[in-house]
């Protein structure tokens, strides 16, 4: 090969590399605060879901949980008065089409099924309706240092993700 052939390739090899890499760079970011790395937290009975306030922001976090083999997903932000809301990261209504679920996108949630659109100042507050199923006062501990949710209101809430992101 010539030396102009050589360094075509070896060219061509190095864009391919950068582009692998970018592609694979973007694979990774889907936009969500995830705290735990994509693995599910297994809540057994007994324990508790713990959030750490000082990881809660104004960017919607998501915290994957598995409880009696249900993989679960919980909602955590601070809303514009600096007050902590939770909710399930799953539409009231569109819980059972496998797509209701949310996607932040700049201040709002975004449910993937219907594309009905949520402040965050609106999460964890209202019951009924296509929003996110909310994670009231009465449902959480709230200390100075975390938010527990418990074991058995998690399990309680297990059929609201029977069919969660499987059914596309």
């Amino acid at each position: 090969m010539s030396k102009k052939g050589k360094t075509a390739a070896v060219k061509f090899v190095i864009m391919i590399t950068v582009f692998a890499m970018t592609v694979l760079s973007f694979a990774g970011c889907s936009g969500r605060q995830n705290n735990s790395e994509n693995s599910a937290q297994v809540i057994k009975s007994g324990t508790y879901l713990e959030i750490s306030i000082s990881e809660i922001s104004d960017t919607v976090s998501f915290y994957p949980v598995e409880v009696d083999n249900t993989e679960m997903e919980i909602i955590a932000v601070l809303d514009s008065s600096g007050n902590i809301r939770t909710a399930f990261n799953t539409c009231q209504v569109c819980y059972s089409s496998g797509r209701g679920y949310y996607e932040q996108s700049g201040n709002k949630l975004v449910c993937q099924n219907c594309g009905n659109q949520f402040s965050v100042d609106e999460i964890g507050i209202e019951s009924g309706g296509c929003n996110p199923y909310p994670i009231l006062e009465d449902d959480k501990e709230t200390t100075d240092d975390t938010v527990k949710i418990s074991y058995d209101f998690l399990s309680e809430s297990a059929s609201l993700f029977a069919n969660w992101k499987i059914s596309f």
